[in-house]
Parts: C-alpha cells; sequence; structure tokens
C-alpha cells in the first residue's frame, strides 16, 4: 500500500502478543450504553500492521450518496464466521474476546470487518451498527486498532456531548449495550498529519 507509519516508542515487539483482558475500564454513557477500554492490549501491533496492509485483500468502494456515486474514503475488507483470518492474533484475538464476554454477551464474536485509513483524509461518517440486530437489539461491536492513532468519537443519536477516544497502536474498544441504537460513532477527517490505522471489528453473526 506504501503508507508509512510512524512506530510507537512504547512498543519495540517483533511479535504480536496480546496481553491480559482483566484492565479493561467501562465507562457508562447513559441509556443503557457503555464502552469499554484498554490501551496497548496488543504488543507487537506495528509489525501486525504493516502486514495487513500488505496481505490484506484491501477493496476500494464506491456508494451512492443522494444523486451521485462516490468513492468510500477509506478501504475495506470482511472476513465471515467460516473464513480464516489473516493473521493468527486476530484468531486469538477473537477468542480471548468471546471468552471474556460470554456471560455478557451471550454469543460469539463471529465476523472481522476491517478498515484502513491510509491518511488523515480517509474517515467514516457518524452512524451506528445498526444493519440487521443492532437495530433492535442490544449488543457488542469490538475494535481492535493499529497503526497510527486516530480519534474515535461518540454522540448520543438525538445531539448532547461528543465523547473522544484517541485509538491506535493495539488499543481496543468494545461498545456495548444499547450503544449502537442510542448512539453513533465516527472517524473524522483530519489536517493534521497523521499516519495510516487500520481497525479491526469483531462483530456477532448478523450484526453490521
Amino acid at each position: 500500500m506504501g503508507a508509512y507509519l510512524q512506530g510507537s516508542l512504547f512498543d519495540q515487539s517483533d511479535d504480536a502478543v496480546l496481553g491480559p483482558l482483566r484492565g479493561v475500564r467501562r465507562t457508562e454513557l447513559g441509556d443503557g450504553a457503555w464502552i469499554d477500554l484498554l490501551t496497548g492490549w496488543l504488543r507487537g501491533a506495528d509489525d501486525l500492521f504493516v502486514r495487513l496492509a500488505a496481505d490484506v485483500p484491501w477493496k476500494a468502494e464506491r456508494r451512492r450518496m443522494y444523486d451521485r456515486t462516490v468513492d468510500v474514503p477509506r478501504l475495506l475488507a470482511f472476513y465471515g464466521a467460516d473464513d480464516t483470518l489473516p493473521h493468527r492474533v486476530l484468531t486469538e484475538a477473537r477468542a480471548a474476546l468471546c471468552a471474556y464476554y460470554a456471560a455478557e454477551l451471550g454469543e460469539a464474536f463471529t465476523t472481522a470487518g476491517l478498515c484502513y485509513y491510509r491518511d488523515g483524509h480517509d474517515s467514516v461518517a457518524w452512524h451506528g451498527d445498526r444493519t440487521g440486530r443492532g437495530r433492535s437489539e442490544d449488543t457488542m461491536v469490538a475494535i481492535l486498532s493499529v497503526g497510527a492513532p486516530r480519534d474515535l468519537l461518540l454522540r448520543p443519536r438525538g445531539g448532547g456531548a461528543t465523547v473522544r477516544r484517541p485509538l491506535g497502536h493495539g488499543d481496543l474498544i468494545v461498545m456495548g449495550g444499547s450503544c449502537q441504537r442510542t448512539w453513533e460513532h465516527a472517524v473524522p477527517k483530519t489536517s493534521r498529519t497523521t499516519g495510516p490505522r487500520i481497525s479491526v471489528q469483531f462483530r456477532p453473526t448478523g450484526v453490521g
């Protein structure tokens, strides 16, 4: 892909290794929504970024917006429940998340969607993952970020204060409860010089 990543000074591991999930910290957002955050869950995240950027079959998509068709401002890839994930640590991450949230979620994380934000011009607009069961049921979406940090913003659907979380270099965020129905999230464009980032979104079957 040719994107340049400025590596983290705090993560010099050459091998991708997950830490324990016991350090997860929860923030209640209101209306039954919450987020869990664990910074630096993955050591060796910069090496994983390089491998995913090179090995994943990224796709550039176009979508209809009002009266015209536009480029989606990021590259995408999707792995279904029966697909082999592109790196063994992602398989380990999904298994760890399934075990940790088993009692609360009541089902497994099965799919993985990947987004490649090549620079500050790439983004995702305000939205909730309400395609499928997320429209009417409480669920979870777990996001593992590698590469340069980018801000993930969250806000109530009806308006209100914005919550900002910079994510990158192996950070984990889990959006749970009613978050997909009652809140929206976005990765906005930025005029600041920023390196590339890849996010991996683990979801249960039927949530998208």
